[in-house]
């Protein structure tokens, strides 16, 4: 089973891991076919265990213990971000400079009542859509500075919550089927 791991709080200040050791680490727990996409920590892998639970937890745990903090652990398939892409949730807002179309990837399950669109206190992040494990978000940029993840978006979607740009999702998902077996 090829998946693909999108890593929470790699390369940012005080947490820099290049990407060979990050394929190394997971090498070392036995992964097969190890792979990384940019450095934002995504990194694509073969492996026999089915269940996420198991995986996500040993991933989780051998990084901490080799990078010395908690790195949150969100493994999707192929298949998975294939429906993922293929609902186009941004199709049909009108994108402009101060505004970033994000997916939200989640550890937990989100809340299906989450009233939806959700709009924070400070009109900085917009949550238009939901699937069970990921959020569609459009940031709007204040002076152009991006919105914080904390807060808002944390209390709606989950601390161990990673978030890439859609445009990006598209390029790793292209990238993980180029190297599929």
């Amino acid at each position: 089973m090829l998946y693909l791991a999108f890593l929470r709080g790699l390369n940012v200040p005080g947490r820099s891991v290049k990407m060979d050791r990050l394929r190394g680490l997971f090498r070392d727990m036995g992964f097969d076919a190890v792979r990384s996409y940019i450095q934002s920590g995504n990194v694509f892998f073969e492996t026999a265990e089915q269940d996420r639970t198991v995986l996500s937890r040993t991933i989780g745990t051998h990084l901490r213990e080799a990078l010395g903090y908690d790195v949150a652990v969100c493994l999707r398939t192929i298949p998975e971000m294939e429906k993922l892409v293929a609902l186009d949730p941004f199709k049909d807002i009108a994108v402009t400079d101060s505004m970033r179309c994000c997916v939200v990837f989640t550890t937990e399950r989100i809340d299906p009542a989450l009233e939806l669109p959700l709009m924070s206190p400070k009109n900085d992040i917009e949550i238009i859509r939901t699937t069970p494990y990921e959020a569609f978000v459009v940031w709007h940029l204040i002076k152009g500075r991006a919105p914080a993840a904390k807060g808002f978006q944390e209390r709606h979607l989950g601390r161990d919550a990673t978030t890439r740009f859609f445009h990006t999702v598209v390029d790793i998902l292209a990238a993980a089927k180029r190297g599929a077996s």
